[in-house]
């Protein structure tokens, strides 16, 4: 497979993540846990079907000290009994932040309500706008059909 064009080495694009990586690097910043974070990632781009975002950070958050066993029951979560409350909250959250497209009515006041309970108003802020650019991440990915399994850790810092 290869993508449809070279996104990451055309010049243009380039200046459109320069403003997605300044986003994400204050992200990397506030105060929302670090695996957090990497659970989010991982769900996200799960749920659009991401294989590029998938292998990046899952390889990334196996690099952070993330185990195996939690990050294959991610897309399994609701089952799972190895995600702490405020991990199931964020999860949550991610999904019906993700899937706001497939009729699902957006993010409920009982999601909300949930991770209300387990983050401060800043970390509130960063998990809705790292979903956010998650997102806008895997959108570009699949619309350039951007090739999974090559990832190596740190490849963009």
């Amino acid at each position: 497979m290869e993508s449809r064009l070279n996104y990451y080495g055309n010049p243009f694009a380039g200046k459109v993540l320069k403003h997605l990586v300044s986003a994400s690097k204050v992200l990397m910043d506030s105060t929302l846990p670090h695996n957090i974070r990497h659970l989010v990632e991982v769900r996200a781009s799960q749920v659009n079907g991401c294989g590029f975002c998938t292998d990046m950070h899952t390889k990334e958050a196996i690099h952070s000290g993330e185990t195996s066993v939690r990050l294959n029951l991610i897309a399994a979560w609701r089952e799972a009994t190895v995600f702490t409350a405020a991990e199931r909250a964020a999860l949550e959250l991610t999904e019906q932040g993700t899937r706001i497209a497939d009729g699902a009515g957006g993010v409920t006041d009982e999601a909300w309500a949930n991770a209300a309970k387990h983050f401060d108003e800043e970390q509130l802020v960063a998990l809705m706008s790292l979903i956010a650019v998650i997102n806008a991440y895997n959108r570009i990915n699949i619309i350039n059909q951007q090739p999974a399994g090559g990832y190596v850790v740190g490849q963009f810092s």
